[in-house]
């Protein structure tokens, strides 16, 4: 029986020995004219990393040599060696991208450029480095796939010999490959580099545990060996008797497998289960193969699946079945054609071509297909951080699969709702989305979706995007696509609002915006580096700018001077907000002290938030006045809406039904209850806050008023704070 076998390692060769294990590599399938190229291409690094050596005190030249190896094992072009080899040329070394362009060619020098890190950009941290790393590599991948290829190979070699690194790096370097590089493999179908990824990290984050399971394993393959041969003699005699073509494969599960899922079973039960691989020519030839396993072992029931029918979306093809063998122990046996192993061992890199036409494989477009949804989910991603979290989220989905009223495959997330179907079929069916049928049947939008259902989504023009949806949506083109809508939302209230509070401030002063010169303000924008008045009054509408001083400095000839800004920092603005209640996203009612229509109002600039209004006897508000100069005067407008929450508190004598006599008066009195905090009985009283919506000050009073002449109710205050 064979057993599989990992990628070919070249960590310890020499460099002469490495640069000629890599000519004769690629000499097998490249001509000698392309052989030259890479020749140049070795010289060019060689003389650029003279001089630079690595931590195991080797010349630095040969870690881009092992990495072009790695990479002509899979028969890589002449382009992506060549890069491969230069791959830390633009980043360590004097030679820039022009001179590596007329050198080579452009597309070498991106490809170089793409794998390069950012390195002229200062960052506040590590971690920001790495994230926007990251995210440059994305953008790069959808222009050339073969930069993340490289990319693979170049972290597969450094952890090969990362032994040399401190403990604290090692476990860094591993984490992160762990949480990126190794699902990235698996998701382009890279089978090799990710097991031995994932098995080189499982190391470097903890030897021990990995050495204490490697010994169990070597002990336990002894005991398991009679049972292995039984099988595999079983299962040849059947194919030999049927004169099937096919070849058999144990299959060894890689430590990394065998540790994660021993955090659901013990040990025992994890290696109890016998995995094979089966090999034929043609697809017919899997299913026969499937119906003779099926004679001569009964399947599992709920255990088979095709994913020849149903391909991964790495492009993977395979029959999956359990059986149960002799001993009544559980066989895995995964069938696929030869090409079909081909390309689960390598997913992206199979067959690698660069056509005249520009054509690509099935796994290179499936490939593309993921990396344009990435581009969307970067597109809409804040930052960095928030790029990296949704690629986490999105590399490690459990699909399901549900079709379209027209019977279109449509794969989504395990956990994927009705939401998240509608955004997957387009983005403007998902903003309109009204309501769904699932199996011919009305359900809520938050409905899970499972494997088969057939989905019609109903769309109106009326239809508005709900902020909800991100509380039960899963996939990141919903939940960007939504974002993105309360985004544009937010800015639009922030440019409102900002011009409120500017032209109050002008006001104050004697001017309004219109009298100042379009000359004046191009030279103001131009000062604080500022795109546009929009981008002026955002920043006023989220708090991140003063209105009294973007005032002064609009109305001087010269902007503020020094003392005009101090003074502008330390003083409270002269110029009066007029409110109508909790206006857009950006002007919002203080929770603590709950203001209403005709309280005295104070307000406060809260950076992201807008303008926060408090009551102006609040204790928070002494809080704001001694750490924050940025407050402001708030007034009630004439036409303010009704509609506002108010606490009261209520001490109550423990009658039978008072509750429901309190409930009965509020909706009498045109209230309605949106909260109560009921609280424990002592000595026969309780003290209870029911939470209430009232118009104004005059309808509070009076509601308390009717209230307290309930007899049961001993005393009744509004809650301050």
């Amino acid at each position: 029986m064979l057993m599989e076998t990992g990628l070919k390692k070249s960590v310890d060769l020499p460099q002469e020995a490495l640069l000629a294990s890599l000519m004769s590599s690629i000499g097998e399938y490249l001509p000698d004219e392309q052989l030259s190229q890479v020749s140049k291409a070795y010289d060019l690094a060689s003389d650029a990393h003279a001089g630079q050596y690595r931590l195991s005190g080797e010349d630095y030249i040969c870690h881009p040599v092992s990495v072009a190896l790695i990479l002509s094992e899979m028969k890589m072009d002449v382009d992506c060696i060549m890069a491969a080899i230069m791959h830390d040329v633009l980043e360590d070394t004097e030679v820039s991208f022009e001179e590596m362009a007329e050198s080579f060619n452009a597309e070498v020098a991106g490809l170089v450029e793409g794998v390069s890190k950012l390195t002229k950009i200062n960052f506040k941290s590590r971690a920001e480095a790495q994230a926007e790393n990251m995210r440059k590599m994305f953008l790069a991948m959808a222009k050339d796939l073969r930069v993340i290829i490289i990319k693979l190979a170049d972290r597969l070699h450094n952890m090969r010999t990362i032994g040399v690194m401190k403990p604290e790096s090692r476990r860094r370097i591993a984490k992160e490959t762990l949480d990126i590089y190794a699902p990235i493999a698996h998701r382009l179908g890279m089978h090799e580099y990710r097991l031995e990824l994932e098995d080189l990290s499982f190391e470097a984050i903890f030897p021990r545990r990995r050495k204490i399971l490697a010994d169990h394993i070597r002990k336990a393959r002894g005991n398991r060996k009679e049972i292995i041969e039984t099988i595999d003699r079983a299962l040849t005699t059947r194919f030999t008797e049927t004169a099937f073509p096919g070849k058999l494969y144990g299959r060894e599960k890689n430590l990394y497998s065998i540790y994660r899922k021993m955090k659901r079973m013990p040990f025992s039960e994890v290696y109890d289960v016998y995995a094979f691989r089966l090999i034929v020519e043609t697809t017919d030839q899997c299913y026969q193969a499937l119906g003779v396993l099926h004679q001569l072992y009964k399947p599992l029931p709920g255990k088979f699946k095709d994913y020849i029918a149903l391909p991964k979306t790495n492009g993977y093809q395979s029959l999956h079945t359990v059986l149960v063998g002799p001993f009544g122990v559980p066989i895995e046996l995964q069938i696929r054609s030869s090409e079909m192993d081909h390309v689960a061992e390598s997913g992206i890199a199979a067959h690698w071509l660069y056509k005249s036409d520009g054509a690509a494989n099935d796994i290179q477009l499936k490939a593309h297909e993921w990396l344009r949804n990435l581009l969307e989910t970067q597109k809409g991603s804040g930052d960095s951080f928030e790029f990296i979290d949704n690629l986490k989220v999105d590399l490690f989905p459990k699909e399901i699969f549900v079709f379209s009223p027209k019977g279109q495959i449509v794969k989504l997330p395990k956990g994927a709702t009705a939401v998240d179907f509608a955004f997957a079929v387009h983005t403007g069916v998902g903003m309109t989305c009204a309501g769904v049928k699932i199996n011919r049947q009305m359900e809520p939008l938050h409905t899970v979706l499972r494997n088969g259902q057939t989905v019609d989504i109903m769309t109106s023009d009326f239809a508005v995007c709900n902020p909800n949806w991100l509380n039960f949506v899963v996939t990141n083109k919903a939940r960007n696509a939504i974002r993105n809508h309360l985004k544009e939302f937010k800015e639009r209230d922030a440019i409102a609002l900002g011009g409120q509070l500017l032209n109050a401030e002008l006001k104050s002063l004697g001017m309004c915006f219109d009298d100042i010169e379009p000359e004046r303000i191009s030279e103001y924008l131009s000062q604080q580096r500022i795109s546009s008045v929009d981008a002026l009054l955002i920043d006023l509408g989220f708090g991140n700018r003063l209105p009294l001083l973007v005032a002064q400095q609009l109305i001087s000839e010269d902007g503020a001077d020094e003392t005009m800004i101090d003074i502008a920092k330390g003083q409270q603005s002269t110029a009066t907000l007029n409110i109508r209640g909790a206006e857009g996203m950006l002007i919002n009612l203080a929770t603590c002290c709950r203001p209403i229509y005709d309280d005295k109002v104070i307000g406060f600039f809260s950076p992201g938030r807008g303008v926060v209004v408090h009551r102006i006897h609040c204790k928070n508000t002494r809080e704001y006045k001694r750490k924050h100069k940025n407050w402001l005067n708030v007034q009630w407008a004439d036409n303010s809406d009704g509609g506002f929450s108010s606490d009261i508190k209520l001490i109550l004598v423990e009658d039978k039904g008072v509750l429901a006599q309190i409930a009965g008066l509020l909706s009498e009195s045109d209230c309605n209850i949106e909260n109560v905090k009921l609280g424990q009985p002592q000595e026969g009283t309780s003290s209870h806050v029911i939470t209430i919506s009232v118009r104004n000050r005059k309808h509070l009073a009076r509601v308390m008023r009717r209230l307290h002449n309930i007899e049961s109710v001993l005393k009744i205050e509004r809650v301050r704070n």
